[in-house]
């Protein structure tokens, strides 16, 4: 396949596969930390619209190798929770290992898809960074959303087609979604599904609108 030539005039895809993400992520779990260094500014932003505060439980969901999870828990500080969802054993066991090596007790990671999960902390706030193939899942967003609190702060970020004039950028978008979702459906809005069930959210976009990062809360 090759990128698209004009914007987002990409064929439209099968939903999200939960094997093909299992099977990508297994290659790129060793490499992950350093491909997703690039779009370290965008995660503290997110964070920064999320702004956990202390005591509150916070949901990483697709936590990935724990990325976030640092943040998240000096911001809920040691009476706080983070409880971080991730499917992939491989990255899972990065996630793991990272949060025995800073002995954080208060850190509790689920390995399950988002649709299945199950955790009893309902949480005050959830992440979804970087986490394409969870957002176009309607039975995934409805669960995760299950868990929490009824006004819980809810904040996604991640990449979206850009304008259709914005060629170059577009075809950047293409590359990177190869290699970390199994599905293009959705590019356009990727926080849709989550606005059905939140209602109307704050979305910002920045890198010529090929990154966003939607706001909302639990009603």
């Amino acid at each position: 396949m090759t990128a698209p030539p004009a914007g987002r005039a990409v064929p439209r895809r099968p939903g999200p596969d939960r094997d093909a993400a299992l099977a990508q992520y297994q290659r790129r779990a060793r490499v992950y930390d350093l491909e997703l260094a690039a779009f370290e500014a965008i995660r503290r932003a997110a964070l920064r619209r999320l702004a956990p505060r202390r005591g509150e439980t916070v949901i990483d969901v697709g936590c990935g190798t724990g990325l976030s999870l640092p943040l998240l828990r000096e911001a809920v500080g040691a009476r706080g929770r983070v409880v971080g969802v991730e499917q992939s054993p491989e990255m899972l066991a990065l996630a793991r290992r990272r949060a025995e090596a800073h002995r954080w007790r208060n850190v509790e990671l689920v390995g399950a898809p988002v649709e299945t999960a199950d955790w009893p902390w309902p949480g005050d706030a959830a992440l979804f960074h970087f986490t394409h193939d969870v957002l176009q899942r309607a039975d995934a967003v409805a669960n995760a959303l299950a868990h929490l609190k009824r006004g819980a702060r809810v904040v996604a970020s991640g990449l979206r087609w850009a304008p259709r004039w914005a060629v170059a950028v577009n075809a950047a978008v293409y590359v990177a979604a190869r290699r970390s979702v199994t599905t293009l459906d959705g590019l356009d809005r990727p926080w849709a599904l989550l606005e059905q069930r939140l209602g109307p959210m704050r979305v910002t976009t920045s890198w010529l609108g090929a990154v966003y990062i939607a706001e909302g809360s639990v009603p």
